[in-house]
């Protein structure tokens, strides 16, 4: 291999994290009048990288990206010929089967587990200040500067929350990149308290007090939920290391000294409110729990048949056309042009031929990264195990529509394939 090929693909992947957290920060504060540019820079990035890859026979083989990619290449047509007709709008949808879904291989294959263990104290580090900004932003009014909306715009960059307050973004263009990124933090809490000599101890508890912190900030029940979830995951994994009946009970008392101190703890008063208002109000309009696990979590597969207009059943209303940039272009303003679940949106778009076709592959790489992640917890490595509790779902149902979205779904994906391998040149093959 060729280190220095190697060390500058590194050196990408990373500046596409980097560009991930912060560039809904470029879009909102530092340089809104490049706020439309900037939303395709991670794609420049993207190609780039996967050239160079490519070009010096670095980009692993596997069955999935090159159907992907067809898929991607027929979609324009069947958008232009039997969709919504615009071109642009095809492109941009396309370029998430042919750039950003490659490029999670890529990651996968370029970093090694030392990698993915690096990025998990970065993103520890980032946690910290990412939970004063939600802070800030959660008592601000929308017209202050920390909730400026993407390209100036003096509305804000909140979304619909609970007694009078509003879901912070952080350093994203939109709530749902704040949530993604704390559930990402999540599961490195959780792996770094199973693994504490790999990181500095104040570090670990810091992040972790943010993390416990921004659940209710962020007013979102998906975190919540997230975090119960990789709890249930860190539970067994930790059942699996010696001991575990005395490190259960204290695991139990642990939390439950914890969430006795955080419910009565003063400074978090406004916080958790707006957050059990929000939680019990939307369960009463979603139809209690078991609507909100079986429509956000599980993607409404059955649904999503519905959202499919009858005179376009066969190749869909048009890749591109159920984004937020695809719904600004045809109307002229943000809109679900075909349906705000993820599955609903790609069967929508593409029909039941190539949507249901796309459906099944992240279907089939979900459970096939969930299958090998439980190997290796057997064989005493928990850092898949850990990752795939966000992974999972993530892999399975994520929103590509939304950049940062997407973003996180290409970065988790490939941090999950990447913490699969045994040692640093060992290349898993994802399929």
């Amino acid at each position: 291999m060729n280190n220095s090929i190697i060390s500058n693909l590194k050196k990408g992947i990373w500046l596409y994290f980097f560009l991930l957290i912060f560039e809904g920060a470029l879009r909102r504060w530092v340089i809104p009048s490049l706020a439309s540019p900037l939303l395709l820079i991670r794609d420049v990035l993207a190609v780039y990288l996967l050239i160079i890859a490519i070009r010096n026979n670095y980009y692993p083989s596997n069955r999935i990206v090159p159907l992907v990619f067809l898929i991607g290449i027929i979609s324009i047509f069947t958008a232009l010929f039997f969709g919504h007709g615009n071109l642009f709008v095809a492109l941009y949808g396309a370029r998430i089967l042919m750039i950003q879904f490659p490029m999670l291989f890529l990651i996968g294959h370029i970093f090694n587990k030392q990698d993915v263990i690096d990025m998990g104290k970065v993103i520890l580090w980032l946690a910290i200040p990412m939970t004063i900004l939600i802070t800030m932003q959660f008592y601000s009014p929308q017209s202050a500067w920390v909730n400026k909306g993407v390209g100036d715009n003096i509305e804000g960059a909140g979304f619909s929350g609970a007694n009078g307050y509003m879901r912070p973004p952080g350093t994203f263009s939109f709530t749902t990149g704040n949530v993604t990124f704390f559930c990402l933090v999540a599961c490195y809490v959780f792996y770094f308290w199973l693994k504490p000599q790999l990181i500095n101890k104040y570090l670990l508890i810091a992040s972790s007090l943010a993390l416990l912190v921004a659940i209710p900030t962020s007013i979102s029940r998906t975190l919540f939920f997230q975090v119960f979830i990789s709890t249930l995951f860190f539970i067994w994994a930790k059942s699996s290391q010696p001991g575990f009946l005395k490190n259960f009970s204290q695991i139990v008392i642990g939390i439950s000294i914890i969430t006795i101190l955080f419910l009565n703890f003063d400074g978090l008063n406004d916080q958790i409110g707006a957050f059990w208002e929000r939680f019990t109000k939307a369960n009463e309009v979603e139809g209690g729990l078991r609507g909100v696990f079986m429509d956000r979590f599980l993607g409404g597969l059955v649904s999503s048949f519905f959202s499919i207009d009858d005179k376009n059943i066969v190749w869909g209303q048009g890749i591109g056309m159920g984004t937020n940039v695809g719904s600004q272009l045809l109307t002229g303003k943000l809109s679900f042009l075909i349906a705000e679940g993820e599955w609903g949106r790609i069967i929508g778009e593409s029909g039941m031929v190539l949507g249901l076709l796309i459906v099944l592959i992240r279907i089939q790489l979900s459970f096939n990264l969930l299958y090998k992640s439980f190997i290796k917890l057997i064989n005493g490595d928990e850092l898949p195990w850990i990752l795939v509790s966000y992974g999972f779902l993530l892999l399975l149902q994520g929103l590509w529509a939304q950049p940062s979205n997407l973003g996180f779904y290409v970065l988790t994906g490939g941090l999950l394939i990447s913490s699969l391998k045994t040692n640093e040149d060992e290349s898993i093959e994802e399929n």
